[in-house]
């Protein structure tokens, strides 16, 4: 046998492509239980076929333009200090591994303009049920995003093994966009990702801005102090801080870049003033005309001051 045969790539299968007919049954059926008052939540007709829309457009620009993204991740392949191989063990601790980048990556998406142009058609929908779990980007493949997943392939985690773990973290997450699921049981609640804190982070409410982050494990949020539970008390308000007001799929997808790009460009900026627009938080301005989320709790503290230092919010100073 010749040793010096290259090893051929491992083989996974294209998990998300496999799940469309479970991700269409089950919003069928979450859409039948909430239009008879069987479960909690809202359904909108359109809403809902336009995240179905997003979804679809985002796996034909994830068939079309992965080989943007893997090759990056072929590319930095070649300067590996390890390789961990493929088995059962390997599998599992690179699915953690993931989802603690996962994590950063996530919180990235919040923090920094340019990524948060692909990641805010996921937060568009002015609803929370399944049908939102579908609503994803058509252009995450341009945004360099793939970047920020080299250093687990330098590590050791062969790309292709990293797609398959960055599929299931996603599948994951299917589940717990939903109304239906009010709380599972305090163990399952402490370490995982669930409904409840995920419908906090896709809140408005200033105390759920830029909050759990997490894509399996909850875990992450609560070590780096970005946790908030779920108040009953309080009433989520869905989407975004200013909603785009339509159903049209190509405004959807590309809005936010196009803002960016031309707010980048407006005369009369210096360089850092136009790179800020690209790559500082999403509300800043040059001018001070917008808020991001930082002014919107502030603010909202100012506003209700017996709400300070609660979760989500900052210590009001007192004179």
């Amino acid at each position: 046998m010749n040793s010096d045969l290259p090893i051929p790539p491992p083989e996974f299968p294209m998990v998300l492509a496999l799940a469309v007919p479970f991700f269409v049954i089950t919003i069928a059926l979450e859409w039948w239980f909430v239009r008879r008052g069987k479960l909690a939540g809202r359904y909108e007709t359109k809403d809902a076929l336009t995240s179905m829309l997003m979804g679809f457009g985002n796996l034909v620009s994830d068939i079309a333009m992965t080989f943007i993204s893997l090759g990056v991740l072929m590319w930095a392949w070649q300067f590996r200090v390890l390789d961990w191989g493929v088995t059962l063990p390997v599998i599992i601790l690179a699915l953690v591994a993931q989802d603690f980048l996962y994590y950063w990556k996530h919180r990235a998406a919040h923090r920094i303009r340019w990524f948060w142009t692909a990641h805010v058609v996921h937060h568009s929908s002015e609803h929370y049920n399944l049908s939102t779990a579908l609503r994803q980007p058509w252009n995450n493949h341009f945004t360099g995003f793939v970047l920020l997943s080299t250093p687990l392939v330098v590590l050791g985690v062969h790309p292709l093994l990293l797609a398959f773990v960055g599929s299931l973290n996603l599948l994951y997450q299917y589940w717990v966009h939903t109304e239906a699921i009010r709380r599972l049981p305090k163990w399952f609640e402490a370490v995982f990702n669930t409904p409840s804190h995920h419908r906090v982070h896709h809140g408005t409410n200033p105390q759920y801005l830029d909050t759990n982050y997490a894509g399996i494990l909850i875990i992450w949020d609560k070590m780096f102090g970005t946790f908030v539970p779920e108040d009953d008390t309080v009433e989520i308000q869905y989407g975004l801080v200013k909603n785009v007001g339509t159903y049209n799929p190509i405004k959807i997808a590309f809005a936010e870049m196009w803002a960016a790009v031309k707010d980048a460009f407006t005369p009369g900026l210096s360089v850092s003033q136009r790179l800020k627009y690209l790559f500082a938080p999403p509300g800043w301005s040059h001018d001070g005309s917008r808020k991001g989320s930082a002014q919107l709790k502030a603010d909202h503290v100012a506003a209700h001051p017996h709400l300070s230092g609660q979760p989500g919010l900052p210590r009001r100073d007192v004179a």
